[in-house]
């Protein structure tokens, strides 16, 4: 298999050229709206996820994420959290994973060979939810949840660093040892606490900005391999 190969799903980054697209400013759209169709319409990453049939452009993030880490492997069982619209749980479910749960607040569209609810991972129900569906251990915890932001820099930062660490607490309550937590960050100073927990609990901790992310994004990811089992979980606090 050449570098850069996913199997079924090709390489994990674009192929081909396309033509700049130019949007004029409409009455009812506004400047910043102009901006962002633009955009979307110029990302090499969104006409390659609509030629693959993938939900989102968001799927190369994680195709590239498990290019360089290998988390992905036959038969696992795999967490999404946060997982609207379904890119990333195509990835688990294309990669040959036995078991894929998903959960969002939003509706997801069903993705063959996955199990997706609609609920909010916050609810105290939640975390209850999602173990009956796994039925047994997870190997792999998947996190690409995202606050609604504030524009606000710090609270748009909280935010996130509150679901991170939400979603930490979870993965170590259910992922079998040996396994691999990967978890949406943006860079604000508060996430120190969570990764300084994930290096109590896991062999190896890295973050990594995939080439699909942005360049103007604060996003970045934490990849977490190795999970020591058995351990209470630390209080991500605690490293503040």
């Amino acid at each position: 298999m050449s570098k850069g190969s996913t199997g079924k799903g090709g390489g994990t980054r674009p192929t081909g050229r396309q033509a700049a697209v130019r949007v004029k400013t409409a009455k009812r759209r506004s400047t910043s709206s102009t901006r962002w169709l633009e955009r979307q319409l110029n990302d090499p990453y969104v006409a390659e996820a609509r030629k693959r049939g993938f939900r989102s452009r968001a799927a190369f993030k994680l195709l590239q994420l498990d290019e360089k880490f290998h988390i992905l492997k036959r038969g696992q069982r795999v967490v999404d959290l946060g997982a609207a619209p379904g890119g990333w749980t195509q990835i688990a479910v294309q990669k040959g994973a036995g078991k894929v749960v998903g959960i969002d607040l939003l509706e997801v569209e069903p993705v063959p060979g996955a199990t997706i609810i609609q609920l909010d991972f916050l609810d105290p129900s939640a975390p209850d939810r999602l173990k009956t569906l796994l039925k047994g251990p997870a190997d792999v915890v998947l996190s690409d949840m995202a606050a609604n932001t504030t524009g606000h820099t710090q609270t748009d930062h909280l935010r996130i660093m509150g679901l991170a660490e939400a979603a930490y607490a979870f993965a170590a309550e259910v992922l079998a040892p040996g396994g691999a937590f990967v978890c949406k960050l943006f860079k604000g100073g508060a996430e120190k606490g969570l990764s300084d927990a994930l290096k109590r609990d896991f062999a190896v901790v890295r973050n990594a900005k995939p080439a699909a992310s942005r360049a103007d994004s604060a996003e970045s990811y934490i990849v977490a391999t190795g999970f020591r089992g058995g351990a209470k979980p630390a209080d991500p606090a605690d490293g503040a």
